[in-house]
This record gives C-alpha cells, structure tokens and sequence, in this order.
C-alpha cells in the first residue's frame, strides 16, 4: 500500500510579500514538490514540512544579489532549486534550468509548462557537455550540488566575460570558500565574497558565496576548450541546413 503523499504546510507571511502575484504559481510549485517531487526521489519526504522555510524561500531571496534583466543558468538545478523560486519572482530573467538526469528533467518541464514560465528554459545535460554549445550567460547559481571547487569548475566556464557564479552554501562557506581559491584563480576568478540575504524574510539567512570572473571565464584551458566545442557546433548546424 502506498503512502499517501505528505500536504505542504499553509506558507509563511513572508511567502506572499516575496512571491507576490506570482504566489499561487508558488503554492502550486510546493505542492508539486511535496507530491510529485517526493514520489521520483527528487526531494526527501523529510523535507516537506520545512518546504517553505528551507526550500521555496530560501532560494527566492537570491533574487536580492541578481543584477536586472541577465542570463542565468542554474547548474544541477534538481527539483529546480533554486531556479524555479528564482523565476517566479523575477520575470526579468531569461533562466535555463541545466539538469544530466531525465527523471528530473521531465519533472521541471512538467513544473514549467504548468506555472507558465515562458522565460525559463529546461535543458537536459552536464555543464562540461554544453559549454560552446549554449551562450554563455551573465549568472551561474547552483545550490546543494558540489564543494565549491568542483562546481566552480562546471559553472565558471558556462559565464561570459565579468560573469559571476552565485552558489548558496551552508554555514561552512567561509571555509569552503578558503579551501578553494587557488583553483578558482585557476579558472579566471578574479573576486570572491559571502554575502547573506532574506534579512527579515528567512532565519537563518540564506549564504551565498559569490564568484566573479574577468574577462576568460574558465581560464586559458577552457576558453581553448569552449572555441573548440563552438566551433563543432557551428559545423553540425551547417550539415543539418
């Protein structure tokens, strides 16, 4: 006999100032995360009664340290944290959600076509496998995917010149952020920073560790890597034409 899937709690105040008219998209995103989400393995059943708090609104408020009107490509984005609560506070964006596994990706298409969020785009695949083949963006963001070196490694190289990768962290960022700057000098990182966001909105406050890249994000060694793959693909779209 199965389960009957757990109800997201009622949201939090804070939950409509944030999400604004866009707050029953918001709902409907919990619920399907409670539901659907928990049944695929793609959230923890654990997790649910702290969807709002943790998850929902903890991802949203990263909306506070994204320039206006950019390109973001929200790596590993999962279950689409924190990708979806960004897009549906922040119409302004043009958002890809880039996932490797297909279970999650049917997932956040389904969530995309239902919420209506035409800036938002699903792409199924690795960071390392699409680097010259989708533009480069202004934004990386990525949450609960990998220490801050490796997924510097996937996100860096996926930014145009002077982008900056923003990767929410947990109270160990300082630290995190310590241990990786030599291979973020490595990959043309040029400005590091931990800023906190959702003053009055989340608490704890939500870490973010900022990434600022110069004018060869990924270095050397991936500006050679990313002209190569470019230059295939221009060659694949000339033989389908």
């Amino acid at each position: 006999m199965t389960e009957p899937a757990a109800e997201l709690p009622p949201a939090p105040k804070a939950a409509q100032e944030v999400f604004g008219e866009r707050f029953p998209e918001a709902v409907r995103y919990g619920e399907l995360l409670a539901d659907a989400g928990v049944k695929r393995g793609l959230i923890g059943p654990r997790e649910v009664p702290r969807l709002w708090e943790r998850h929902l609104l903890n991802c949203a408020v990263l909306s506070e340290v994204v320039p206006k009107g950019v390109s973001v490509c929200d790596v590993g984005s999962g279950a689409g944290l924190p990708g979806i609560p960004l897009a549906l506070v922040r119409p302004d964006l043009k958002i890809t959600l880039l996932e490797p596994l297909l279970r999650r990706t049917n997932f956040l298409q389904e969530v995309v076509e239902l919420l209506g969020l035409d800036h938002v785009t699903v792409v199924r695949g690795r960071a390392e496998e699409v680097m010259g083949k989708l533009p480069q963006v202004h934004v990386v963001t990525a949450r609960a995917v990998a220490p801050l070196d490796r997924l510097a490694g996937w996100g860096v190289p996926l930014l145009r010149p002077y982008g900056e990768m923003l990767a929410l962290k947990g109270d160990a960022a300082e630290e995190e952020l310590k241990g990786a700057r030599a291979a973020l000098s490595k990959l043309g990182v040029v400005e590091t920073s931990v800023v906190h966001v959702g003053e009055g909105i989340v608490d704890p406050l939500s870490t973010v560790v900022r990434v600022e890249v110069g004018e060869s994000p990924g270095g050397v060694r991936f500006a050679a890597k990313r002209a190569k793959a470019a230059r295939v693909s221009r060659v694949s779209r000339g033989r389908r034409r």
